[in-house]
């Protein structure tokens, strides 16, 4: 029988079926940060359990972590107690734990797939909805909340209802200047913020098989943002040249024998998905959002869309989010100041993130008028940019490198936006008060993050490469 490359991992991870339909699904890999965890380990706890698998968890801090000083005690009171505890839980428990300045420490959504832990043909769960980031290799991958964080912790199983299969098909070449990160916004803008809820979406198509494996974990990673359970890629060539070597990737023998494994994880040519869309890439241009969901995205030379145009049961809201903003209907992105500019996050916290970056702000000088925090990903992120020289380029053009976390990206660490401030930000959604009460974000690629950076406006990428 044909299968997608989701029924084949899921089918294979199903531990039992209940009479309602529900889904015992075997875990493999269980990541903890901080912020949803706290309580899963309390339950524990109250009912006298251990983790099942203790060799299949991997805790770090990410959302709290400040990116300055982390070699001090961190200031704020309810960050240091969240990472403290996480530190507690963990070494309670026997589990493994990489904290503040650990050389693998970072977004959990980065260090991943960076060390190899991600691999092929798992099923991944976090409490954190970007945990479909590590579907880019080819693995079931979605968010949990605390009480299925607890469940996993305890059983290294977790109930779920299976999802419908969505294919978007993204076929012919992107244009130049177009990064992972327009496509993916460009998908959102047309699919809308609820347009994939309830299916797990297969990317396919020939731009996505010319992207990089860092690419693909950016479309991944904005999965969530059009409302879907997860996203994925089938593994392939480029899937297993980016994990060879990795720390906990297999080796010897057993690379071997995985490899050929992960050659299986394909949809079958005449595998049947509950939906199937297809774009174009020659239909995608650099992108940046003018409101306050991610599905409110437009290419960079185009103009606000109208009122007329938004469907008539969301033109209340859709009001609210341009006054927010202190945006018209009708006007264009391009040329609107800039106040603050940001790279990083789960999104775009990788190393192709700031070599993109550097190569457009090379030669130039970051505007006076804006402040950048750029912020990599992980510490080895981290190393990276000072052993390919990034960090000299980034500092002769004015700026400054912080320290690896979240940052920015959720304002829950000391990287708030004042209000009423824009940020051309490179993280994944733009709702309000997101970024800091009363923030304004506007999404946007690293090409176009470079751009507003020293332009000191929303300014088109291409014109500077």
């Amino acid at each position: 029988m044909s299968k997608t490359l989701f029924e084949k991992i899921w089918d294979k991870h199903v531990v039992d079926t209940l009479a309602d339909g529900t889904i015992q699904l075997y875990i493999d890999r269980l990541y903890c940060h901080e912020v949803t965890s706290p309580q899963a380990f309390a339950g524990l706890r109250a009912r006298g359990l251990k983790p099942f698998r203790p060799q299949q968890i991997t805790c770090m801090p990410d959302h709290n972590i400040p990116t300055l000083h982390q070699d001090q005690p961190i200031q704020d009171p309810i960050s240091k107690n969240q990472v403290d505890t996480l530190e507690k839980n963990a070494k309670d428990f026997g589990l493994t734990y990489y904290g503040l300045q650990h050389p693998k420490n970072g977004i959990i959504h980065v260090v991943g797939p960076e060390t190899g832990l991600t691999q092929p043909g798992m099923t991944i769960v976090c409490g954190d909805s970007h945990t479909s980031t590590h579907g880019a290799m080819g693995a079931i991958a979605f968010g949990i909340g605390t009480s299925e964080v607890e469940m996993t912790l305890a059983t290294q199983c977790i109930m779920q209802r299976k999802p419908k299969t969505m294919r978007i098909t993204i076929d012919g070449q992107r244009k130049p200047g177009v990064t992972a990160k327009d496509i993916a916004l460009y998908i959102i803008s047309r699919m809308s913020t609820s347009g994939a809820t309830g299916y797990f979406v297969e990317y396919a198509g020939e731009a996505i098989r010319n992207t990089t494996m860092e690419e693909r974990l950016t479309i991944c990673n904005l999965s969530i943002e059009m409302g879907a359970r997860g996203g994925m890629i089938a593994p392939d060539e480029v899937t297993f040249a980016y994990l060879k070597d990795r720390e906990f990737a297999p080796r010897g023998e057993a690379w071997d024998k995985k490899v050929n494994e992960w050659r299986e994880l394909y949809s079958d040519p005449d595998a049947q998905f509950d939906k199937e869309i297809v774009y174009h890439a020659e239909d995608i241009e650099p992108m940046v959002t003018y409101g306050t969901n991610p599905g409110m995205g437009m290419g960079i030379r185009e103009t606000i869309p109208s009122l007329e145009s938004v469907d008539e049961a969301g033109r209340i809201s859709y009001q609210k989010s341009l006054a927010y903003m202190g945006f018209q209907a009708g006007e264009p992105m391009l040329g609107k100041p800039v106040d603050y500019v940001f790279l990083g996050s789960c999104t775009n916290g990788r190393i192709e993130d700031f070599r993109a970056f550097a190569s457009l702000v090379k030669g130039k000088k970051k505007a006076d008028n804006v402040i950048a925090w750029l912020v990599p990903g992980s510490w080895q992120v981290e190393h990276q940019i000072h052993a390919e020289g990034i960090d000299k380029i980034l500092t002769e053009a004015g700026f400054e490198l912080r320290q690896p976390g979240c940052s920015a990206c959720l304002a829950m660490n000391e990287d708030k936006i004042p209000a009423g401030k824009y940020a051309v930000s490179t993280s994944n959604r733009n709702f309000e008060g997101r970024q800091g009460p009363g923030a304004r974000t506007i999404l946007a690629g690293p090409l176009v993050a470079a751009a507003a950076a020293v332009t000191g406006k929303i300014t088109d990428p291409r014109e500077l490469l």
